[in-house]
């Protein structure tokens, strides 16, 4: 996986079928995302039904031709409010979380899709079977705020 912007090397093998979330190492927990770019959109959330809509509204630090954000270790100096996911806070995102998210999956008892680069040994997979937003999003900076239900989407790859 030398074109992996995520550090899959060293880990145990298949470690996510025997490891809780809870008892994985950082770098384990790191390798978990599937670089699918979903997590990193703008949501809109019902008021009365708490129901959660995707938009392909982008955070402004998401680079959607790579799926990554473009500055993910000092994110939170540009972008205070992203959510830095930890198996002890997952539980309170579960609910905006991507269908398709390993991490979702794995709290869920689910097992890992195919495409995803722990399985199929390549980060090419998630952009291949149409799960990621690879060249799908519009950067928040370019879209009002109260135009944003314009843009909502359903989840690809579900």
């Amino acid at each position: 996986m030398n074109n992996d912007p995520i550090d899959r090397s060293g880990l145990r093998p298949r470690f996510w079928e025997t490891t809780p979330l809870n008892r994985m190492t950082q770098k384990e927990w790191e390798a978990l995302c599937d670089g699918c770019g979903k997590c990193c959109l703008n949501k809109l959330e019902d008021e009365d039904t708490s129901e959660v809509a995707l938009t392909r509204v982008a955070c402004r630090l998401f680079d959607d031709t790579t799926c990554r954000c473009a500055q993910y270790p000092i994110r939170h100096q540009f972008v205070p409010e992203c959510i830095s996911l930890t198996a002890q806070n997952l539980e309170l995102h579960l609910y905006w979380m991507p269908e398709t998210c390993a991490y979702k999956r794995l709290h869920k008892g689910q097992p890992l899709y195919d495409w995803h680069p722990l399985i199929s040994g390549t980060p090419d997979t998630v952009h291949e079977a149409g799960v990621s937003m690879q060249n799908r999003t519009v950067p928040e900076f370019e879209v009002s705020d109260d135009d944003w239900e314009d843009h909502v989407i359903e989840e690809p790859g579900t």
